[in-house]
């Protein structure tokens, strides 16, 4: 126990918040300060006319990660949070009006791929059963643990490791060892997106992400993501952490090669033992700390992609649509390379489609729809054209026209509002550096394990990370994780 010691924590998001309840039952004084007017940061909640929204994830993946991060924290998840295994994880959708749905449904899956590329089933269940193996060696070895130094990480054991991990090949390379239908290719590697990444360049190590759907599953829970956030809240409350929202931080207030607390926007201060940035970390670092190598080192990482979303509250239902849906472009590669490369949004774009009220019926008003539409695009750079608000006009049009060929007549007359968010939004609303929403640095092999920015600062020493921008990575099974690691490390004092 740590008596009459005090934590500061930077965000309320869910790594903030499932740190701050660590170290409140282990004897911390804990304050959160929050920009925003409520918890969750990337994972909160959008209400408006009894539609209901999630701001970001809006699937559960993971489960066990959950679960003993829960347990750790002496909360039940199960209890009172009612959390549904969908049969089907996501329909997906093909230009030449075909459709694919990756199931549970064994018998419906192999009659599905057979139809496409006959022996694919068995190479499916090769392709699953050896990224499912990536996972688990992965969790073990990479993500669940701390490195303290960099002879932990960087050893020969270690670059064996790397090797089994498949992190000298991308995945869309690696896929192409299992299929040849360009169809299944697609089906079997777009779930890079899901952290920010292409498959053409990220290693096929996150070939595990279809793996673990396919062996795991997919889960809801009803009210939506936010519950989770919620159940943290709650629980964060209860051990006697005190929220301040709607009070943004200006600075660290370092001495001494030490953190002594944050300087807000009032210009008042508050003091801690420790200091947590659950914040961006390399905004933290540009924006909140005094100028150093790091911040510039920061700033020549690799950074994931960002997003426009469409929260639409719809006056009908939309059958043809299931809980999760996506709508994958012939021009898969070209759209990615316009997201990457050139920073902006293809003409043709693939993109999700969350449509809960399927599970959920509580999300929207009886005889209504709930659609939250998702598009990959590029993040913030000064260097390029980007013109957000007619890239947001160019994509919503796409988004529509193709919807509507896919079944979903006259769409835009039944759109009773809309709420989107673009890169710029996300940077705003957020303080995430670039808009890149999904955490902002991207998982190459130089940004993993000990070569990640650290969760404790290199020089002062009682300032801490947690979040999807420090190690393991983002994502809230990562960020879960990232939250028990460093309390871990600030327990320990190494």
């Amino acid at each position: 126990m740590s008596q009459n010691k005090t934590a500061v924590i930077i965000g309320a998001g869910i790594g903030g918040i499932t740190t701050a309840i660590y170290l409140a039952k282990n004897g911390y004084s804990v304050d959160i300060y929050e920009k925003n007017s409520g918890p969750g940061g990337r994972c909160g909640q959008l209400i408006k006319d009894g539609h209901r929204f999630d701001l970001g994830a809006t699937m559960l993946l993971m489960p066990e990660v959950y679960q003993d991060v829960f347990e750790s924290l002496g909360i039940r998840l199960e209890k009172g949070t009612d959390i549904v295994p969908l049969k089907d994880m996501y329909r997906i959708y093909y230009d030449d009006g075909s459709t694919i749905s990756f199931t549970t449904d064994n018998e419906r899956m192999r009659n599905q791929l057979e139809a496409i590329e006959p022996g694919s089933y068995e190479k499916s269940r090769d392709f699953t059963a050896r990224g499912y193996k990536l996972y688990r060696l992965g969790m073990e070895k990479l993500i669940s643990r701390n490195f303290y130094n960099l002879f932990e990480f960087a050893n020969l054991r270690n670059i064996g490791l790397l090797v089994k991990l498949k992190t000298y090949i991308s995945t869309w390379s690696y896929t192409k060892k299992f299929f040849r239908h360009i169809h299944l290719l697609m089906a079997y590697t777009f779930q890079n997106i899901y952290v920010g990444q292409s498959p053409f360049n990220s290693p096929a190590l996150f070939t595990m992400i279809p793996a673990i759907e396919l062996t795991e599953g997919s889960f809801f829970p009803k009210g939506g993501m936010f519950t989770i956030v919620d159940k943290l809240y709650s629980a964060a409350k209860a051990e006697g952490v005190t929220f301040h929202f709607n009070i943004n931080v200006t600075a660290i207030k370092i001495r001494n090669k030490k953190a002594e607390g944050i300087i807000l926007e009032d210009g008042s201060e508050a003091d801690g033992d420790i200091i947590l940035a659950n914040a961006d970390l390399p905004y933290v670092y540009n924006k909140l700390l005094p100028a150093n190598r790091m911040s510039a080192r920061l700033n020549r990482m690799n950074y994931t992609c960002s997003v426009i979303c469409f929260h639409w509250g719809l006056d009908k239902t939309y059958p043809q649509l299931d809980h999760h849906n996506v709508f994958i472009s012939d021009a898969f590669r070209d759209g990615l390379d316009r997201i990457f490369i050139d920073k902006s949004v293809n003409d043709n774009p693939t993109f999700y489609v969350h449509a809960p009220v399927r599970t959920d019926p509580g999300a929207a008003p009886a005889g209504h729809d709930t659609l939250s539409v998702i598009v990959g695009a590029g993040h913030v750079d000064a260097k390029k054209d980007q013109d957000w608000k007619t890239l947001k006009e160019k994509t919503r049009d796409a988004v529509i026209r193709r919807l509507e060929r896919h079944g979903l007549s006259d769409l835009s007359e039944h759109i009773k509002f809309e709420i989107c968010y673009t890169p710029e939004t996300w940077e705003g609303a957020c303080n995430i550096q670039r808009g890149s929403v999904f955490g902002s640095l991207s998982h190459s092999i130089m940004q993993m394990g000990y070569f990640r920015p650290h969760n404790r600062h290199d020089k002062y020493h009682n300032l801490y990370f947690v979040g999807g921008s420090t190690h393991p990575g983002n994502g809230i099974p990562n960020v879960l994780m990232s939250a028990k690691l460093v309390a871990e490390r600030i327990f320990s004092g190494k």
